[in-house]
């Protein structure tokens, strides 16, 4: 079967022109001067824009209190 109407190869790489991908943008971090994506909340301390957004401390003591649960029902 043969396509009606076919698209040339140029059409095709007109439309696929905006395909490629781009490269992500890093910025250091205003609190602890680590490299962290543009417009998120830093990994390292939690700080976004000069505010502090989330607490990481907590945040790791609930992972481990978690684990810890976890192992414990492992053993029983």
């Amino acid at each position: 079967m043969v396509v009606r109407m076919r698209s040339t190869k140029s059409h095709t790489g007109n439309r696929r022109s905006h395909h490629a991908l781009e490269s992500t943008s890093f910025a250091k971090c205003e609190n602890c001067q680590v490299l962290k994506r543009r417009h998120t909340v830093c990994a390292s301390c939690g700080y976004y824009r000069g505010t502090k957004v989330l607490d990481l401390v907590k945040k790791t003591e609930k992972k481990q209190k978690k684990e810890k649960a976890k192992k414990a029902e492992a053993k029983n």
